[in-house]
């Protein structure tokens, strides 16, 4: 029966879309979380805790997904991914207790972590302008981030959290099939490179890009859970002379996303021309910049500052997979990625427990903010350590 679907491809679109529900099931709970707090009788500093099992596996388990798409093909890892993740969202929806929504979140996150490792690696398996490539699929993601909140504050205008959980598991069994339907025979090669190889087919400088590639993944994993997470409740919080409605506060959440997701784009495009060295210290220069700024005012000005600091914040993510692209070969690509989203998802599911004892012991949600300005950095530092290879 899994005969048809094995070492099966689809076109960008397909691998793009299944990027947006990766990220938009992961953040349900980000917006989620308040409601479902009520309903359970905690404060949301109590509850956002219980969704840090889930982050952690949606890091932690990316090895393991990579090692089963090694074995069974990626196309049917990409099956399970859609259909796994589906039905773990309506099994959260019928949560009854913290601990069983936290099982619910945790198996969310179990699923979620095939996405990273297997849709990227299918993606990557051509590498013609794999940059702008990357920028695309980026912004598909983000999207997901932009109008988790957005749709997810829609949804408990009218209803509340539990009706969000399920009507998503429901889209996502429902796009599984149209991503079966799609499949089809993978017939293209990765091109020959002309850059000098060692006898695996990794580039000379590998282990220093690879060096380079863990420093920004764990620093940038940091920064981009904490933004991806808190803004929508930092919204609510630092907004109430403009707004105390949770779909208007999800609606800017989701404008400050959307808008700074197309930074990607013009980040793919310039590592497809000059080095993405150079475009990561200048990014990292923005993120330090911005974040700090945003952290410090409220209303309109804080709106301003979040858009250009997320640009930043989105604008890196191309840069890793793009430069790793150059240095290892697609034999290796599912196990290296499987490293990286293990220290980068991981690194960022620690922003939550860290934000609800420092919510609890009387700092502010800003303070949060100030902490990921200077985390980033490390990631100017890691620019240092980068190669100055070009393109392919």
């Amino acid at each position: 029966m899994t005969s048809h679907f094995h070492n099966k491809t689809v076109s960008d679109i397909f691998i793009n879309v299944s990027h947006f529900l990766d990220h938009f099931m992961m953040l349900i709970f980000a917006k989620a979380a308040y409601d479902a707090g009520r309903h359970f009788g905690v404060s949301y500093e109590q509850i956002i805790s219980y969704g840090t099992l889930g982050l952690i596996l949606f890091g932690a388990c990316a090895p393991i997904s990579a090692r089963l798409a090694d074995r069974y093909s990626r196309s049917i890892m990409m099956m399970v991914y859609h259909f796994g993740i589906g039905a773990a969202a309506i099994l959260t929806s019928f949560a009854n207790s913290l601990l069983s929504m936290m099982m619910g979140l945790a198996l969310i996150g179990v699923f979620a972590s095939i996405y990273h490792p297997v849709g990227i690696a299918m993606l990557l398996k051509q590498n013609e302008r794999i940059g702008f490539r990357l920028g695309v699929n980026g912004v598909f993601g983000n999207m997901g981030v932009a109008l988790a909140p957005l749709i997810i504050g829609l949804i408990l205008l009218f209803d509340d959290w539990r009706t969000g959980f399920l009507m998503s598991g429901f889209f996502c069994l429902g796009y599984g099939l149209i991503f079966a339907l799609n499949l089809k025979p993978d017939q293209k090669a990765s091109p020959q490179r002309s850059t000098k190889t060692n006898k695996y087919g990794f580039v000379d400088g590998w282990r220093r890009a690879l060096l380079a590639l863990a420093l920004i993944t764990s620093a940038g994993g940091f920064v981009f859970g904490g933004m991806t997470f808190l803004v929508p409740r930092y919204f609510e919080m630092e907004m109430q002379n403009l707004t105390t409605s949770v779909a208007m506060t999800g609606l800017l959440a989701s404008i400050v996303y959307a808008v700074a997701s197309f930074a990607q784009i013009g980040v793919g495009w310039l590592i497809d021309k000059i080095s993405a060295k150079i475009v990561l210290l200048y990014i990292a220069v923005g993120q330090i910049i911005f974040i700090f700024l945003a952290a410090s005012f409220s209303s309109l000005s804080l709106f301003f500052f979040m858009i250009i600091a997320m640009s930043f914040v989105f604008g890196q993510i191309p840069i890793t997979d793009a430069v790793m692209v150059r240095y290892v070969p697609d034999i290796w690509r599912g196990r290296i990625l499987s490293i990286k989203f293990l220290l980068n998802l991981c690194i960022g599911a620690t922003v939550l427990p860290l934000s609800s004892y420092m919510l609890q012991t009387g700092f502010q949600m800003s303070d949060m903010f100030f902490l990921m300005s200077m985390i980033a950095c490390l990631i100017f530092m890691s620019g240092f350590i980068l190669p100055s290879l070009h393109k392919n």
